[in-house]
């Protein structure tokens, strides 16, 4: 089982990057060999298959990556070709030094590797074949260029429908973890109870960095991506939302906490309590308000308007007064991120 995932993947590779792969490689195989001629263009189908990337903006960074781990593999071979000649312990020490040379200018550990190999290749394909390192190069630019156009051209992947879909899904937990807490507030509890309570409220934060990682790849995905114009401003509202709500997801936690650390039988009969239960149930209504637009499944009935509208006041110090204190300062920094225009 260790070996099998290893070698397997989570979900499979969309079925679109790989038709665009195999097209990039192709025209990379044709314009090479039609432009540079002589050798199989290899270094062309190998650079258009590693650029074709997830993002149009990663293709961009693959292919500085790749030409430029070419150029320094190929001028470190040339070099210690035209000195040393095509002896057998001079790819040796060109593989050291190449590799020594990307330490030394802090290269990624992919160009690293490609400066490696590009040195190993042309030492031991191209000693004898004049122009062989400067085909290469081209070769490689033509690769690399072909894996932009293609992945920028042929249905430039956009990341958004996972970023809503999170975003939905975190703002509707959030809502449900806001109506549990007011039903606990309102009716007796058992140790039971609380403790799955705490459970179902910390579920939010994975939820939340979830939400906040999808963002992250939905901007990613739509930068240099000709198709990300109309996208952006819908991707705008939902960093707003999770930014928004990251706030209250902390505070419900922490609410949750509260209550689960203080919780004493005859709560639910506390008039203040059941003051802050209400405006919970009003929380997760704005909440759902807020986040209606990116549930991908038909939101529930909820009015346009804030039902949040003024901080609630407790004028009699009520018995459980350390508990309804902290309950009523985080239902206070709740009040002010639903607020905020």
């Amino acid at each position: 089982m260790r070996m099998t995932s290893a070698l397997r993947a989570p979900a499979r590779t969309p079925l679109l990057q790989v038709a665009k792969s195999i097209i990039a490689t192709a025209a990379a195989w044709i314009v090479a060999g039609w432009i540079v001629g002589g050798a199989p263009p290899v270094f062309a189908a190998i650079a258009a298959l590693l650029v074709v990337q997830p993002s149009v903006n990663q293709s961009l960074a693959k292919a500085v990556e790749r030409s430029v781990g070419v150029i320094v593999g190929v001028a470190i071979a040339s070099g210690l070709g035209l000195v040393f000649g095509d002896a057998s312990w001079v790819v040796l020490v060109a593989l050291a030094l190449a590799l020594l040379m990307a330490w030394a200018l802090r290269m990624t550990p992919g160009t690293s590797n490609q400066v490696a190999i590009s040195a190993l290749l042309v030492l031991v394909l191209g000693t004898s074949t004049p122009g062989y390192a400067l085909d290469r190069i081209l070769e490689t630019l033509i690769g690399a260029v072909m894996g932009i156009v293609v992945n920028a051209v042929v249905v430039p992947p956009v990341q958004l429908a996972p970023a809503r879909q999170r975003t939905g899904v975190l703002g509707r937990e959030l809502a449900a973890s806001l109506d549990r807490l007011a039903i606990a507030l309102k009716s007796e509890q058992s140790p039971a109870q609380l403790e799955e309570l705490m459970l179902q409220a910390r579920l939010m934060r994975p939820m939340r960095d979830g939400a906040e990682q999808a963002i992250s790849a939905a901007e990613e995905s739509l930068t240099l991506n000709p198709r990300g114009g109309s996208r952006r401003a819908e991707l705008h509202a939902l960093r707003a939302a999770v930014e928004r709500l990251s706030p209250v997801v902390t505070q419900v936690i922490g609410m949750t906490r509260a209550v689960y650390d203080r919780y004493e039988p005859g709560l639910a009969a506390e008039p203040s309590v059941r003051a802050i239960a209400e405006q919970l149930h009003r929380a997760a209504h704005d909440v759902r308000r807020h986040t209606g637009g990116a549930a991908p499944e038909p939101a529930l009935d909820t009015a346009p308007v804030p039902a949040l509208t003024t901080p609630l006041q407790v004028l009699r110090p009520p018995a459980q007064w350390v508990l309804v204190g902290s309950l009523l300062e985080d239902l206070r920094r709740v009040h002010e991120e639903m607020q905020q225009k």
